[in-house]
């Protein structure tokens, strides 16, 4: 399962990749800000993200680098994608934490639950900085009854969303038809 951001892989990762990857680290970037006047911890890791956004930005959108209109439209469309995702963990988190309330359960609880001892790392999970594996997202569909569909993201990136169109019309069989709204991002 693709995962909208995981920042362990980027910092990894030593660079962004993408346009999309560029998005996501913006995003991720607002968020640990927020983090970090928590824990200190964050402070070193948004550092280390904001020199890769510098250096994207400098590479793909200063002056000197060459914009183009298929550059632009690339762009744009990250931009919405990543901000589909930031509404979907926004909601999932939403949603977590009204179901706890109701059990009189906190997100440290849900945290000893899952085994997540440290109440940072919940936070990550639950802001969409570290992504929740799938093993923590079928417990909590299975203790708070909250439907996998708003758990787990199903949007395709451009590319797969292309390459599925193009296997099925290749294979051209009727009863593998879908329409447009399968592949839109929702």
């Amino acid at each position: 399962m693709q995962t909208p951001l995981d920042i362990s892989k980027l910092l990894e990762a030593g660079k962004i990749a993408s346009e999309l990857e560029f998005e996501r680290a913006l995003i991720a970037d607002r968020k640990l800000r927020v983090l970090a006047k928590e824990d200190s911890k964050y402070k070193a890791i948004r550092k280390k993200l904001r020199d890769l956004i510098t250096a994207y930005e400098d590479k793909n959108w200063s002056s000197s680098s060459k914009i183009t209109d298929k550059k632009i439209q690339e762009s744009d469309l990250a931009e919405v994608i990543a901000e589909k995702e930031r509404q979907f963990i926004q909601k999932r988190k939403e949603l977590i934490r009204k179901k706890l309330k109701s059990l009189n359960l906190t997100q440290q609880d849900l945290g000893e639950i899952l085994g997540h001892k440290s109440k940072s790392y919940m936070s990550e999970l639950m802001n969409g900085v570290s992504p929740f594996s799938l093993k923590d997202l079928i417990i909590i569909n299975r203790l708070l009854k909250i439907d996998l569909t708003y758990l787990i993201p199903t949007f395709l990136a451009q590319a797969d969303r292309m390459k599925i169109k193009n296997s099925l019309e290749k294979l051209n069989n009727p009863k593998l038809k879908l329409n447009e709204g399968n592949f839109e991002l929702t």
